[in-house]
């Protein structure tokens, strides 16, 4: 049996990293609202701040 890897839009990935970015919930708290593993948000977040560099 295969197992499919989930793909999450941009739109997606923003809207969650910038809810970790808001540090009003925690990242397990997050993962559990949005149905991500902790380590995704933690990447999503970290590739936002990477990005915000070049604004």
């Amino acid at each position: 049996m295969s197992n499919k890897r989930k793909r999450y839009t941009p739109e997606f990935k923003a809207k969650v990293a910038l809810a970790a970015l808001k540090n009003e919930e925690t990242t397990a708290e997050l993962s559990q609202r949005f149905g991500v593993h902790p380590t995704m948000i933690a990447s999503w977040k970290r590739a936002l701040m990477d990005g915000a560099t070049d604004v």
